[in-house]
């Protein structure tokens, strides 16, 4: 497996069974108080389920040389999507520092896994 399609598998699945597991320990990032059962499974659909699914398919990419470079541009463009969805909310109100830390990341891990192609 190549290297970042290892730690990007890392940092998604470690995102993933963390919030299936603790849904409130995401929701304290953004300043959210998960206290009803509809909340705790929206965290657990988007951060966990989804952060597990993106996890097999960059194992996938390793592993599907057929299936390697569409799997890397379509988690790239979400990473990249993420990150422009944090840039517009700017425009609305002045984020803290972990949206900006989170966008951080999005930059970085998406231009780690275009590196990959």
């Amino acid at each position: 497996m190549q290297w970042q399609l290892l730690l990007a598998a890392a940092f998604f699945a470690g995102m993933g069974l963390v919030a299936l597991a603790r849904p409130q320990f995401v929701g304290n990032f953004f300043d959210q108080q998960l206290i009803s059962v509809d909340s705790r499974n929206e965290v657990r659909a988007v951060y966990g389920g989804f952060g597990i699914t993106i996890a097999l398919a960059l194992y996938l990419a390793s592993v599907r040389a057929e299936w390697h470079d569409g799997i890397i541009i379509c988690v790239a463009l979400a990473l990249l999507g993420m990150a422009g969805g944090r840039l517009i909310s700017v425009l609305f109100e002045r984020p803290g520092f972990w949206p900006w830390f989170y966008f951080g990341l999005e930059i970085a891990g998406a231009a780690m896994l275009y590196s990959a192609l």
